[in-house]
């Protein structure tokens, strides 16, 4: 059974987990990856991030790690589309609070312009999802573009639980250039949430993609952060939420790999790929 409080179980079981999360491993990897994102931005010859701020706590917890790496050149852009008004208000508190360089960019006449100018499907299930996923796919084009007018890189926010369940919509919010919380699980984002001061009011909201009223990840999932978590760290979780997380994570696996290309190429003295091209 879905949890009706998964914030605050996910935050009580914290200490339970396999990785070590006291205060100075926190200070740790926080300085660590604040200064790999800096290394990550120059290395691409670039001069700071963008990122998509959603009033959300992984969103917090990235948009923080940017200000810290680049104070002067790191911008959070809240870009409604038709969604929850609450959204866009959690995203500017988030942003007055933390001291977030952000602005907002509102795509409801671009994802109507889309809307018309895209032919309708006869199964309403399918067009009702591929509609959906237009709202993310807007929101990384806008992020791209304005990375590119400012010579930076696109952050993702993406964790560890999202990125293994495929939990993403395929070059929407699931692409990026950087992804500072890919390797860490839900539980771990809320004690480096935590650590770096977010809000408590973005801390206690339950994890939900604002895709209507009331959703929830885990209500659409059909289990907790503190079950996938588990089954990361530990492999330990029922049968049944085994068999289901398996099941997502091949379903997939297309979503965190690279375009498959054929093993051979074409021509007389072309270079061989493969054992076949011999």
């Amino acid at each position: 059974m879905v949890s009706r409080n998964p914030s605050e179980e996910i935050r009580r079981k914290a200490e339970e987990r396999a990785v070590d999360q006291r205060p100075r491993h926190l200070e740790r990897w926080t300085r660590r990856t604040v200064k790999w994102i800096g290394e990550q931005v120059r290395g691409a010859g670039c001069e700071g991030t963008v990122y998509g701020l959603s009033g959300g706590l992984d969103s917090a917890v990235a948009g923080e790690l940017c200000r810290r790496a680049f104070p002067e050149s790191s911008l959070g852009v809240i870009m409604p589309c038709h969604s929850l008004v609450e959204d866009a208000e959690d995203a500017r508190y988030v942003a007055r609070e933390m001291g977030i360089d952000h602005t907002m960019i509102v795509l409801d006449s671009s994802f109507d312009a889309m809307q018309q100018a895209l032919p309708r499907s006869d199964d309403p299930e399918r067009e009702e999802l591929a509609r959906a996923n237009l709202k993310p796919r807007l929101r990384m084009a806008t992020l791209y573009y304005l990375a590119a007018l400012e010579n930076r890189l696109v952050v993702g926010t993406g964790n560890r639980a999202e990125i293994h369940l495929g939990y993403f919509t395929k070059y929407g919010d699931g692409a990026s250039d950087l992804l500072p919380l890919g390797r860490l699980t839900k539980a771990q984002v809320f004690k480096v949430a935590e650590y770096l001061g977010v809000p408590q009011r973005i801390i206690d909201r339950p994890p939900s993609a604002g895709l209507w009223p009331g959703q929830t990840d885990e209500g659409e999932l059909g289990f907790t952060y503190e079950e996938i978590d588990a089954h990361l760290l530990r492999g330990s979780s029922s049968p049944e939420v085994a068999e289901r997380i398996a099941e997502m994570h091949r379903k997939t696996e297309h979503k965190r790999t690279m375009p498959p290309m054929p093993p051979f190429t074409l021509g007389e003295g072309a270079v061989p790929v493969c054992v076949e091209d011999r």
